[in-house]
């Protein structure tokens, strides 16, 4: 359900959990903001993440976020790693209105392509890190290539690491890690 919109993956979880009958997507909606207010704002960032953002902006290779967190959300989110954040060309956030539906679908990901200083940017030269499998087929419904930090995505993924640390992006024609 990870990259979803909130109301598919709430649809999809009280379904499959067997609670419809008791609690309605929305009123799950509800429970589970509380949650999230306290939870997103200890949000850690992935490790290896600090260093890979901070290598290719250091290198001029123009990096953005896609993600289908709400600017609410992802604000709780990020709020203790603005300075990272910064260093990003663009955000495309989960509620822009270009992005009409969730991930699996690919507009979040399009979005993102088309706002580059240069112009828009070919997908096939797009690389996403992705941890949500409907992100993994958002990406690839949008023609990028995929990096997947999750096991289930080796059937999408051009490659699964287990860490972002054991991304190497030289075989991707990035610049080197200057202490590889």
């Amino acid at each position: 359900m990870m990259g979803m919109k909130a109301i598919e993956a709430a649809r999809v979880f009280v379904e499959e959990t067997g609670i419809s009958d008791s609690l309605s997507a929305e009123d799950f909606l509800v429970e589970r903001e509380s949650m999230l207010q306290s939870m997103f704002p200890t949000s850690e960032l992935m490790p290896g993440a600090s260093r890979l953002i901070e290598h290719l902006h250091a290198k001029g290779v123009p990096i953005c976020l896609a993600t289908g967190s709400h600017r609410q959300h992802f604000e709780l989110k990020t709020q203790r790693h603005g300075e990272l954040f910064k260093l990003m060309h663009h955000i495309v956030l989960g509620d822009d209105p270009e992005v009409k539906k969730g991930k699996p679908a690919p507009d979040v990901f399009l979005a993102a392509a088309r706002r580059f200083e240069v112009g828009p940017v070919d997908s096939k030269k797009i690389l996403v890190f992705e941890d949500a499998p409907a992100g993994a087929q958002a990406a690839k419904n949008a023609g990028m290539q995929i990096q997947g930090l999750d096991s289930s995505h080796h059937a999408i993924a051009d490659q699964v690491l287990s860490s972002l640390l054991d991304f190497n992006p030289s075989e991707w024609g990035l610049p080197a890690f200057e202490n590889a």
